[in-house]
C-alpha cells in the first residue's frame, strides 16, 4: 500500500473587486484614515529597490513572479526578502510559497486603484 496521498484540486479563486484606497486626489480631501494608508503604499514605493521589484513582478509573464527569477537587483537576498516583505505589508503584493520557492504577483485592482488615485477624471 502507498503512502500518497491524493489531494484534491485547488479551484483558482474568483478575482475579487478591490476597492480603492481612496477617490482621486481631485476629487475631495482625503481622510485621515485614506491618507494612512494611501502613504504606507507610496512609502513602500518610494524606495529605488522595492520600485524595481514591484515592476518586476508586475511585468512578469503570467502576472506572476518566483522570487528566484526577480532577485537580481544589486542587493543581497536577505535584502530582497526584506524589501518583498516591505510591499506585502503595503497591500502590494501578494504571495504564495510553493516548495522551496515563494511567488509574488501584483492584483491588478492594485494598479486600478493606484492610477483611479493619480487621475484627474472623476469616473476612471
Amino acid at each position: 500500500m502507498s503512502n500518497t496521498e491524493v489531494l484534491p484540486l485547488l479551484e483558482p479563486e474568483a478575482p475579487q473587486a478591490v476597492a480603492p484606497c481612496c477617490p482621486p486626489l481631485t476629487e475631495r480631501p482625503l481622510s485621515a484614515e485614506e491618507a494612512e494608508r494611501t502613504a504606507r503604499m507610496f512609502k513602500a514605493l518610494a524606495d529605488p529597490v522595492r520600485l524595481r521589484l514591484f515592476s518586476a513582478v508586475a511585468s512578469y509573464a503570467g502576472g506572476e513572479a518566483c522570487v528566484c527569477d526577480i532577485s537580481d537587483v544589486g542587493v543581497s537576498q536577505p535584502t530582497v526578502s526584506h524589501h518583498l516583505k516591505k510591499l506585502r505589508e503595503a497591500g502590494l503584493l501578494t504571495s504564495e510559497r510553493r516548495g522551496t520557492w515563494v511567488y509574488y504577483r501584483v492584483d491588478p485592482a492594485v494598479l486600478a486603484a493606484m492610477g483611479r488615485l493619480l487621475s484627474t477624471d472623476s469616473a476612471a
